[in-house]
């Protein structure tokens, strides 16, 4: 990428009939008037074999209420001529921003930002999957590369400084990325991640995100607002994709079928940590991967029914509490006492950072 100096990538071309970016640009404007901001644009655009899938993000410096850098992209939506066929969306109906505390005496906005919003984008390029506020998702390690900060995870709101657009090209709105750690993010599993990011909100202004901050969980007046929201609630958190997922039925002559559930060790962390906080809420829970569905959902009884490549998994609020205190993170065979003929067979899971690289693992 190639930085600009001010404005954007757009105004190097007058004959460039951008009004997705027109708009975008007006959005920013209203908030922060004539201030240029410190763009990135990409040279070679994605679609031309360019390594970076978003055309530019641009950064401005904010000194109130603390100072930081918001970060804007222009790319998730169509920002020249409308490609697709459906109206209403712009593109993928969204542009993401970022809004990092900045060091004192600071004059430049840090790069790294920038990578980690490209990767972002290559996320959502190769899977189509789009960034809706309220979902969270890991960075496999620290957010920013090389730094001893606490801040491993992310979550997506709505951006508190820009509204909803409806342009030339449809409708979109600002997904602001949030930094959270290791324990605020399995809080916003178990809870719901916009519930958790209000109630952290008088704590992390604009929701800014600090990498030399610990976790806000370590208040007892904090812990105790999201202990209580969590138990009073359950968990908004119904669906995980895996890589790890595996189902096979063993027939039994006048008896019911065995089943035999593969799954990830870290998964395995997650359903311990749901399903109590969904089944008893009277909530089913789904894990997809690999061309599998796994569906649990409450009920009167222990069953399981396999379907082709979907299995359902029926279960009690006692069954849920039996999984939680049965299968472990750990390598092996579990068998529930109230679920006997499913076995869940738990394997090893690779961790891997945004090159494929192993960082850690789980199991």
């Amino acid at each position: 990428m190639n930085e600009y100096p001010t404005g954007t990538a757009a105004d190097d071309d007058d004959e460039v009939d951008a009004p997705g970016w027109s708009a975008i640009d007006a959005s920013l404007a209203s908030l922060y008037g004539d201030l240029a901001p410190q763009h990135m644009g990409t040279v070679l655009g994605y679609r031309l074999g360019g390594p970076g899938p978003l055309d530019g993000i641009s950064a401005y410096y904010r000194e109130h209420p603390v100072p930081h850098w918001h970060y804007v992209t222009y790319g998730f939506s169509e920002l020249y001529d409308k490609e697709q066929e459906d109206d209403t969306l712009s593109g993928y109906g969204f542009e993401l921003t970022f809004r990092l505390r900045a060091l004192p005496g600071a004059t430049e906005a840090p790069v790294w930002v920038f990578s980690l919003l490209q990767n972002l984008a290559r996320y959502v390029f190769k899977t189509g999957n789009a960034f809706r506020p309220g979902e969270t998702m890991p960075a496999n390690g620290p957010i920013a590369l090389d730094t001893d900060t606490r801040i491993w995870s992310m979550a997506m709101t709505s951006d508190p400084e820009l509204p909803a657009l409806e342009t030339p090209n449809g409708h979109l709105e600002f997904v602001q990325v949030v930094g959270l750690t290791v324990e605020e993010a399995s809080a916003a599993t178990q809870w719901s991640a916009q519930q958790l990011l209000d109630t952290l909100l008088p704590h992390m202004p604009l929701w800014i995100t600090d990498l030399d901050r610990g976790s806000l969980l370590d208040d007892p007046g904090v812990a105790a607002q999201v202990k209580a929201g969590i138990e009073g609630d359950g968990s908004s958190t119904g669906f995980l994709y895996t890589d790890v997922l595996g189902v096979e039925q063993h027939k039994r002559m006048l008896r019911a079928p065995l089943v035999d559930v593969t799954l990830g060790a870290r998964q395995v962390d997650e359903l311990r940590s749901l399903l109590p906080l969904r089944i008893p809420f009277g909530r089913p829970f789904m894990l997809a991967g690999g061309g599998l569905l796994l569906l649990i959902e409450p009920g009167d009884a222990c069953a399981a029914t396999v379907d082709g490549d979907s299995v359902t998994i029926t279960m009690t609020p006692a069954c849920a509490q039996d999984f939680a205190g049965t299968v472990r993170a750990q390598a092996g065979r579990y068998q529930l006492a109230q679920l006997p003929t499913v076995s869940w067979i738990v394997q090893q899971t690779a961790i891997r950072d945004a090159d494929g690289n192993v960082v850690s693992t789980v199991g």
